[in-house]
């Protein structure tokens, strides 16, 4: 077995932090939030030509073949603690949304979950009978004051240091407290056995991934730390064409559609972004620009809709035809 050699990597609040700035998240495809957590090979293989953006210690940008670089396995009890000096957010621009509903596959695909379960759903928002529909985008809000954890009463959801709420399938025993708890509806239950099947000990199930699913239990959205710890952005942020999604860092007040790099604070005052529900006082992790000056029509999300789809969504924005 190759021996490897653990290199956590983690941000530095100075000349780190003016550096991620100016780089951005390595805007595209490949971009990075950090290098946080990453387990360099030390002896490595063959390698495989594509090249990965670290961040390292000292703030430098490096190119590293993605054949020496692997994500370090995360245990259950190591998963409960979260990240060290990160708080993730995300900011949802509602101007830029059309339902296309890549988010919804992207996220599933990546976490294994079957068609018929949504971890992100799209609702069609109209706020009063005068004012014009939009598309709403909700994943789970990851709250800061979240009533879920309060209400179960093994443990099996929890609150991190970095601001994640995750829940652990393999304390879970299918209460549905923490469902009847959340006013936002994020939670879904398992009641189907998962077709992915995880045999390979180095893959062993952790809260982080959510994977494998195990039924009768409760799952939803997980802000996807995994990717976090392999300095890459979730599936939702980088499935959707046309940049909903922001994610980022609150601490270094920065967060990415992995094609702009923008200063979240400054975003959100720019904007005038607003929290779900504020009135409740969950305190959300999760920042919505209002639509306004939408680049779509809002019929645009009808499109590959059956009629009863496209039904269902007017009734229940009540537009009459």
């Amino acid at each position: 077995m190759k021996k490897r050699e653990n290199n956590q990597v983690h941000e530095d609040n100075g000349k780190s932090r003016r550096r991620f700035l100016k780089y951005g998240l390595v805007a595209g495809a490949g971009s990075v939030l950090s290098a946080s957590l990453l387990t360099v090979k030390s002896k490595a293989g063959d390698a495989s030509g594509e090249k990965v953006k670290l961040l390292t210690t000292d703030g430098q940008l490096v190119e590293v073949d993605k054949e020496h670089v692997c994500a370090h396995h995360v245990s259950s009890e190591e998963a409960r603690k979260g990240i060290g000096n990160k708080k993730m957010v995300m900011v949802i621009d509602l101007a830029k949304c059309r339902n296309a509903r890549k988010c919804i596959q992207g996220c599933q695909k990546m976490h294994f979950v079957p068609p018929d379960i949504e971890w992100i759903k799209i609702y069609l928002m109209r706020d009063n009978d005068d004012t014009g529909p939009y598309w709403f985008p909700k994943p789970c809000l990851h709250c800061n004051n979240p009533p879920c954890v309060k209400v179960c009463p093994v443990g099996a959801t929890f609150k991190r240091s970095d601001g994640i709420v995750l829940i652990d399938n393999e304390r879970c025993i299918g209460c549905k407290f923490c469902m009847a708890a959340c006013p936002y509806s994020s939670r879904v239950f398992n009641w189907k056995e998962p077709k992915v099947k995880i045999t390979d000990p180095n893959k062993s199930y952790s809260p982080e991934t959510s994977v494998p699913g195990k039924i009768g239990t409760v799952s939803k959205c997980d802000f996807c730390p995994d990717m976090v710890r392999q300095g890459k952005l979730p599936a939702c942020v980088t499935s959707c064409p046309n940049g909903v999604f922001y994610y980022g860092d609150k601490n270094l007040d920065t967060v990415t559609n992995g094609n702009e790099t923008l200063r979240f604070k400054k975003l959100l005052n720019d904007r005038t972004a607003y929290r779900f529900m504020e009135e409740l006082g969950t305190e959300p992790s999760v920042y919505y620009l209002p639509a306004v000056n939408r680049l779509f029509d809002y019929e645009v999300g009808f499109k590959d809709l059956s009629e009863e789809e496209v039904a269902l969504y007017k009734k229940e924005a009540k537009i009459m035809d």
